[in-house]
């Protein structure tokens, strides 16, 4: 750790240097094999990624949990006739699953991320190596795609080089709450990429989500930076209120400061051999407080004393308390973490077929036969 006073690391508005950015007219030839949805809440909420797969004719893998009903979305596949594999994630077998040492490094501290929606996004790239599936289209469950071909436009792209393609999320911004709050009160902010409308293909499928905030962005890494990315097309994220509470900044802020160094570093030399200095870290960390003190500075400065700036204030103030809590050691020891879980989750790929069973004999080569219900189109 520094001895001296830090310097504190600039907040980037932006990651996009770091994409490819390509027309959907410019895609060449493509065709997404199947659509993968988490999901937490009542069926519902699945009517829009059934619409996609029946307009596309593709099979749909739902992943469930909390309020998700099995039976209520396999009711919407017939109704759709798509083909439709849904799983609920709570009776999973232990052996689906590795031990992940990213999982370990922060069980039963404050940053721990109690949300199981990496689990099902890795859940949807193993389903998708025993079916033999080549580009998987993974979709949130409050995302529109207005032009469904979007998604094979960027199936296109993942068969030419790309590891994996986005589309642009237009409606509500893609954003950490401390993004949203600095972007609310006048800052530069853009978006990037992300696993709420996300295309990936074959080569990708050995890497993984980690149970952290912003697990998309540490799916693209690997030990050497950033797998070739691209974006094309768009989607509409709906509209949330990322200040309804404070929970939300405090369980973001670690992957959010994690995430946000990293890219720092691929944005400025393209690689992040300094991760693995503590001294950056405490850098980072500084920098991150500065830009949220900065951010409350605009809030009292504007003179606004409303129920949404009062929201605001409060997440903020929540957030910069946990990023105040984060050790720069603690940084330093995840993404070392990370590069052991990459090795892990590929070995672990490994030991299962690929491409040698449909999707309802997916249940079978997974184990899934007890929490798995397939739909025929």
């Amino acid at each position: 750790m520094n001895a001296t006073a830090p310097a504190p690391v600039e907040h980037h508005a932006s990651h996009g240097k770091l994409l490819t950015t390509v027309d959907v007219e410019d895609c060449p030839p493509g065709a997404v094999d199947a659509v993968v949805v988490p999901t937490n809440r009542t069926w519902a909420h699945l009517d829009k990624a059934t619409g996609v797969a029946a307009v596309l004719g593709r099979p749909l893998v739902v992943l469930t949990s909390g309020n998700a009903a099995p039976e209520a979305a396999a009711k919407l596949a017939r109704k759709k006739h798509v083909e439709m594999l849904v799983v609920d994630v709570t009776a999973l077998p232990a052996s689906v699953m590795p031990r992940l040492a990213t999982t370990e490094v922060l069980r039963g501290t404050e940053f721990e991320r109690g949300t199981d929606t990496s689990l099902k996004r890795n859940l949807g790239l193993l389903v998708s190596r025993v079916v033999g599936w080549e580009r998987v289209a993974f979709l949130d469950d409050d995302i529109t795609v207005p032009r469904p071909a979007d998604l094979d436009a960027a199936a296109g792209l993942v068969s030419h080089g790309y590891a994996a393609v986005g589309l642009e999320v237009g409606g509500y911004p893609d954003n950490s709450v401390v993004c949203h709050a600095h972007r609310e009160t006048g800052g530069d902010q853009g978006t990037f990429i992300g696993g709420g409308a996300l295309v990936v293909g074959n080569d990708s499928m050995s890497s993984f989500f980690p149970t952290i905030y912003n697990e998309d962005w540490f799916f693209l890494l690997d030990d050497e930076g950033l797998r070739r990315s691209a974006i094309t097309g768009q989607v509409v994220q709906k509209e949330y209120d990322p200040f309804a509470g404070e929970q939300r900044a405090q369980v973001e802020e670690f992957g959010d400061c994690l995430a946000e160094g990293v890219f720092a570093l691929l944005d400025d030399d393209g690689g992040f051999e300094a991760a693995a200095d503590e001294g950056y870290w405490w850098d980072f960390l500084h920098g991150r407080m500065a830009l949220i003190d900065g951010i409350l500075d605009r809030i009292e400065s504007r003179g606004r004393r409303d129920g949404e700036a009062l929201r605001m204030e409060i997440a903020l103030r929540a957030a910069r308390k946990r990023c105040e809590a984060i050790p720069p050691s603690l940084c330093v020891r995840y993404l070392k973490a990370l590069a052991q879980d990459r090795r892990t989750w590929a070995a672990h790929v490994q030991g299962f077929p690929r491409g040698t069973v449909g999707l309802r004999g997916a249940m079978g080569a997974l184990g899934l036969a007890r929490c798995g219900t397939y739909v025929a189109p």
